[in-house]
């Protein structure tokens, strides 16, 4: 598994279905993340189990992500015409209903290799979650096997001590949430730090 923190997201163009339940052939990242964060989900199937859970509580939490200025863009093996068909299937039927942002079609498997996320055993990709910033490189990425759901309060939370740590320089400690001290990256920075908060770690 690569690690692509630190380097720029790789760019794609491919079919999808965008939150307005208009379908596109041609959706491209870097048009549509330029000068913004952005955060790129992959996930294993449309119509499975976990998977609904974790689509649904994205579109849950849109608002909270467009206040911090990220697009959230979803990304699975599956064709528009699948994305679409599970958009318009009701939640209490195992659908996701009318998720607010774009569904991407990598039909060719071309995008999950290009993250380094593609299951090869089972011919999907591993839950792969990526937040890239307004220079296009990649600041956070976390992959969970197949049974494992992700908790997307955690990427806000990444999404704010990111911009935290933009807007003020300073390093964001473990735990560390919108609201808390941040860190001087110093040895003076450090020793004042841990003086007053070790005992809440």
């Amino acid at each position: 598994m690569g690690v692509l923190v630190g380097k720029a997201a790789p760019d794609f163009t491919a079919g999808a279905v965008l939150g307005n339940g208009e379908i596109v052939d041609a959706f491209t990242l870097s048009d549509n993340i330029k000068g913004k964060k952005a955060v790129v989900f992959f996930y294993p199937l449309d119509f499975t189990f976990v998977c609904p859970s974790e689509l649904i509580a994205f579109d849950h939490r849109l608002d909270e992500f467009k206040k911090r200025g990220v697009q959230v863009i979803g990304v699975s093996i599956d064709s528009v015409f699948t994305h679409n068909a599970w958009r318009n299937t009701p939640v209490n039927a195992g659908g996701i209903g009318q998720v607010k942002y774009p569904l991407v079609a990598d039909v060719k498997h071309e995008i999950c290799r290009a993250y380094d996320v593609e299951f090869d055993e089972a011919g999907v990709a591993f839950r792969g979650s990526f937040l890239i910033d307004e220079d296009g490189v990649v600041r956070h990425q976390i992959v969970n096997d197949l049974p494992l759901g992700r908790d997307i309060d955690e990427m806000l939370r990444i999404v704010d001590a990111l911009s935290f740590h933009q807007k003020h320089g300073e390093v964001c400690p473990a735990g560390w949430k919108e609201g808390d001290k941040g860190m001087d990256a110093s040895p003076t920075g450090v020793a004042s730090y841990l003086a007053e908060n070790s005992s809440k770690l």
